[in-house]
């Protein structure tokens, strides 16, 4: 392995940006300069060091600045332009795994699915160990009809001892886990999320949202009740709110039931959810 690839390698085991949901990435360069990969100055031991930024090459450098532009276009709904600057990140460094991984958000983004597969390929072999592309990755296959692949991806993110947000790739695998009906599978994922961060509301509603499945209404509840202690109504979806009044509506609470009725009024009035509320079609 060459000094170059060596240092990449290291990088990938210290993870990177973190790309999936709010895009702030913590961009690591993995970046040497001078003699044996990642020597630091000073250094008679022969044994390399980690890679820090003050390692980065001008032109990793010039690849930072570039994908950090590309994310805030992002972010901001600028597709186009976007890629234009991940482009310019891939050209001034053709090895920045990260960059592949963001021009892979940017084309599902675009709806351009082959590209978007292409571009996590490319990133996950540059980088075969990072979590968040892989948890980006499974996320991407769930999203395409292709579930039983992306659980593979899920679990290899959270197989990553340098991963630092498993509650994401557990909530996704979770959701992805509902989409296919493997209740069971998404009850075991979304509990472990629920361990590690039991106020988060998505892990909480979709836990809710599994038990109304296998129609344990009580059970469905008690989540619905810690959801409501940790998001307000304004802040919920038209279909959680709408399985909140279907939840009621099975135990038999008429009072709760108008009560998260009101709210799904109030909140998405012009909602599909409304409109099925209206229509009593609470089997829909």
């Amino acid at each position: 392995m060459t000094a170059a690839a060596q240092c990449r390698a290291r990088s990938a085991r210290l993870g990177s940006a973190g790309l999936l949901g709010a895009l702030l990435p913590m961009l690591l360069l993995a970046a040497c300069t001078g003699g044996p990969a990642g020597t630091g100055a000073g250094d008679t031991s022969g044994r390399a060091e980690l890679p820090t930024l003050s390692d980065a090459t001008a032109a990793q450098k010039r690849a930072q600045i570039r994908m950090q532009l590309a994310v805030g276009y992002y972010e901001q709904g600028q597709l186009p332009v976007a890629l234009d600057e991940i482009k310019k990140a891939i050209a001034a460094d053709p090895g920045y795994a990260d960059a592949y991984g963001v021009r892979a958000l940017i084309y599902m983004g675009m709806g351009e699915a082959t590209l978007a597969d292409d571009n996590f390929k490319r990133a996950l072999q540059l980088a075969p160990n990072n979590p968040d592309i892989a948890n980006n990755y499974g996320s991407y296959l769930c999203q395409n009809g292709r579930v039983a692949e992306s659980f593979r991806w899920f679990d290899a993110a959270l197989a990553s001892r340098q991963y630092s947000s498993p509650v994401k790739a557990m909530n996704n695998a979770g959701s992805c886990a509902l989409k296919s009906k493997d209740y069971e599978r998404a009850e075991q994922y979304l509990l472990q999320a629920l361990q590690l961060a039991p106020d988060q509301p998505s892990t909480s509603a979709n836990l809710a949202r599994v038990y109304y499945e296998r129609r344990d209404y009580a059970r469905a509840n008690f989540f619905l009740t810690r959801l409501g202690k940790v998001a307000r109504p304004d802040s919920l979806p038209a279909d959680v709110l709408w399985l909140a009044v279907r939840v009621q509506h099975r135990l038999g609470d008429k009072g709760a039931e108008e009560a998260w009725a009101t709210q799904l009024r109030r909140h998405h009035a012009a909602s599909p959810e409304y409109a099925a509320y209206q229509r009593g079609a609470f089997d829909e």
